[in-house]
């Protein structure tokens, strides 16, 4: 008997049935399926009864690369039907593709991703000269409204886009692997059919390979050695099926073709309309039974005026779109072109977008195989007494509040929803010794147990699988300062102490060759608190940590030195760098022998140059504060107090040494009092942004503290919290002011003042 090909487009309804009746007609042998090879030894477990969507994730780690990658099936994917129809009437279902792992599969997250791209050009034409939108609505338009003769016209439109194109290197490395296995299958047959299903973009060139070869079962490739990797069934939902929300199967609207599927193109458009006027009433949007009335009458005119014999999907949204949007729309609607809904979209299309996309998720029989994670997951979040959901408190200095919050942050590590930090620790600078989570423990939309599933890959526990995690950050880090601090950081909340030592030896190797000021600087506000105060972490006082805080010192020092710049804004991270410097230089000089007189003559040295920007030379004036320089303050404040500059320079000033604004000894309240007390409303104007955000250094404590001192300054009586309040936009106010004087002046010069 010959061998059946039928190309399919994934996730088609049109093809699903094709596929169906011709199982079901031929009964063949075997029913060979584009998919994972490697599953074949477990298609017992895929066809256990789950209820799809569903997906086998694969993945694979070696030295060079991290892949994962899944194959999803819905009810009407052609491949799911071809496995359960296979199997029921009586063929031996295969897959026939290579493995996931295999580098045929390196660019792709998703065995299913269309190949439009290939054949883009044909598309175009085509979508011209049936006068439609895109490939999409071209394909409603051709196969799944008018369902006659499917075979035939599959076989035109898959070999149109085919053409005469040379498969690339990873395709034909797969189509040379299938036709393998489609010979063999031949062979062992005998006189009863093979049914092959396989994207359409392959078929012509399969029908062709096929033809000729040896007829001996391909071997399925192994891994490389050295390498781990494996597959699991996860549950699957229609948001990840949807490419509205970024999946590249190239169908949408899944819950629109599942309506299709289940009862054809009138009953899914008549169940679809009223589901998208329930959830805009739900959102208290107002849609009347005459808006409903419309939204079908619509409906069915566009139908009928573009030759459909019942309604496609764009039929029935565009109907809605005419019967429910007044307002005019500021962009094109989303399903006259391809990809993810952009933002700002209209809130009536983003309802029908979703409702037609669905909320439907997946559920895996009881009796499927679960990586162990899944199994030490649950057994240490029973133990901890963290499986109930909820707010949880916890205190850092007990050892079962240890020990839950490294649970909980491991799960936080592996991207596990349902556990979310609200407050702790944040960069290892600050001594909090408490944690409040909240843990959601409802999964039910089935993410968490497919996110377990697929943190599996990373090991059999949450220890392993987080310190997996966190090395895999940390080579993708390379020598960024700053991607190697928060992976430093979480290593410590993770109880991760082999990772901290690698990572701390990762960003020493780093620290000589640092240019990104900011970065460094982050990795030394990181490395210098967890020196200082994580005892509860098991990093104080570390040698490896004391070395990255000793280099990373006389390395931002050495960056500060050659900045050179103009007025500009203050740069916040980098003031938080000199910031980082100046604690390690006062808690930690002794300890770890760091210089503090070579640090202080570079914090005169930048005070001193006119070609450093301003918010640095305040930065190293209050550095030098902070180290005992006795320079007089009054005499560099005023030095500073350009309108231009000024503000900056604060910034720098405040963001080093707060304190010493504070302190009435130094006299540094009263300077800036009457130095801005003196700017003419124009400069004033000019400085007051900079102003501002330099005063964003101080908490609003000492903000009122400020205010009272200047109220006492001036012998006035009131309260310091109400001079904070102004009642409106400070810089509008100003600009008002400023407006006022220069209509004033403009009156004078006109000899028009007003006369009381």
């Amino acid at each position: 008997m010959a061998v059946t090909f039928v190309g399919v487009r994934h996730h088609s309804p049109a093809c699903a049935r094709l596929v169906r009746d011709t199982i079901r007609r031929l009964r063949p042998a075997y029913v060979l399926v584009e998919g994972p090879a490697d599953f074949n030894g477990r298609m017992d477990e895929l066809l256990l009864g789950h209820e799809p969507p569903v997906a086998i994730y694969s993945y694979h780690r070696d030295a060079e690369r991290v892949h994962a990658s899944w194959t999803p099936f819905c009810a009407y994917s052609p491949e799911w039907v071809a496995l359960t129809e296979g199997r029921a009437a009586g063929a031996e279902p295969r897959f026939i593709d290579l493995p996931a792992w295999h580098p045929a599969f390196a660019d792709r997250g998703n065995r299913y991703a269309d190949a439009e791209l290939r054949y883009a050009e044909v598309a175009e034409r085509l979508c011209r000269e049936f006068a439609v939108d895109n490939t999409d609505v071209l394909w409603d338009h051709l196969f799944e409204i008018d369902t006659d003769d499917t075979a035939r016209r599959l076989d035109a439109y898959f070999g149109l886009l085919r053409g005469e194109a040379e498969a690339g290197e990873d395709d034909a490395a797969r189509e040379s692997y299938m036709a393998g296995w489609i010979r063999a299958a031949e062979a062992d047959a005998g006189d009863r059919p093979v049914v092959v299903v396989t994207g359409g973009f392959h078929k012509p060139a399969l029908e062709t390979l096929a033809g000729s070869g040896g007829t001996v079962w391909p071997d399925v490739p192994e891994p490389p050695e050295g390498s781990t990797g494996g597959s699991f069934l996860v549950p699957y939902s229609f948001r990840r099926l949807d490419a509205f929300t970024g999946y590249q199967s190239g169908m949408p609207s899944p819950e629109y073709y599942q309506r299709l599927w289940e009862g054809g193109p009138e009953e899914a458009a008549s169940a679809l309309i009223e589901t998208v006027v329930a959830r805009l009433r739900e959102r208290r949007q107002v849609v009347s039974t005459a808006d409903l009335i419309a939204a079908r009458t619509l409906t069915d005119g566009l139908t009928r005026l573009r030759g459909h014999r019942a309604p496609a999907r764009t039929d029935l949204l565009d109907g809605l779109v005419s019967a429910l949007v007044n307002d005019d729309l500021d962009q094109r609607l989303p399903w006259t072109s391809w990809g993810r809904l952009a933002p700002g979209a209209h809130p009536a299309v983003v309802e029908m977008v979703a409702a037609l996309g669905g909320t439907r998720v997946g559920r895996l029989h009881r009796d499927t195989p679960a990586p162990p994670l899944v199994h030490d997951a649950t057994a240490e979040l029973e133990r901890l007494g963290l499986d109930r959901g909820g707010p949880v408190a916890l205190t850092l200095t007990t050892p079962r509040g240890l020990e839950r919050s490294r649970a909980l942050h491991r799960m936080r590590v592996l991207a596990i929803p349902g556990v979310e930090r609200r407050s702790g620790p944040a960069t290892g600078a600050d001594p909090v010794l408490e944690e409040r989570w909240v843990v959601d423990v409802s999964d039910d939309g089935g993410r968490r147990m497919s996110a377990l599933i697929e943190a599996g890959a990373y090991g059999p526990t949450l220890a392993a699988a987080a310190a997996a995690v966190l090395d895999e950050r940390m080579t993708s880090a390379g020598r960024d300062m700053g991607g190697l601090a928060d992976v430093l950081f979480d290593a410590a909340l993770c109880g991760c102490a082999d990772q901290s030592g690698r990572i701390a030896e990762s960003i020493a190797a780093g620290i000589a060759g640092a240019s990104d000021l900011a970065a460094l600087g982050a990795v030394l506000e990181v490395a210098l608190g967890l020196w200082r105060h994580d005892r509860v972490l098991g990093t104080a006082r570390s040698p490896l940590l004391g070395t990255v805080v000793a280099e990373g010192v006389d390395r931002v020092l050495w960056l500060v030195e050659g900045v050179r710049g103009g007025p500009g804004p203050a740069d916040l991270g980098r003031l938080r760098a000199v910031a980082a410097a100046r604690d390690a230089l006062v808690h930690a000089s002794g300890p770890l022998g760091l210089d503090r007189d070579a640090a202080l003559g570079v914090a005169r040295r930048v005070a001193a140059r006119t070609d450093v920007p301003p918010d640095l030379r305040g930065a190293a004036f209050g550095l030098g504060r902070a180290l005992g320089d006795t320079a007089d303050p009054v005499r560099a404040v005023r030095g500073a107090a350009g309108p231009e500059t000024f503000g900056d320079w604060l910034a720098g000033l405040f963001a080093l040494a707060r304190q010493e604004v504070l302190d009435p000894a130094t006299a540094i309240l009263g300077v800036l009092d009457d130095l801005v007390g003196g700017m003419g409303d124009d400069d004033f104007l000019v400085a007051l942004p900079a102003l501002r955000q330099a005063f964003e250094f101080f908490p609003p404590r000492e903000r009122e503290t400020i205010a009272l001192g200047l109220l006492e300054r001036r012998g006035t009586r009131g309260s310091p919290r109400a001079l904070l309040r102004t009642d409106g936009p400070p810089l509008l106010i100003a600009e008002a002011r400023a407006l006022e004087a220069r209509v004033d002046r403009a009156l004078h010069a006109a000899g028009l003042e007003a006369t009381s």
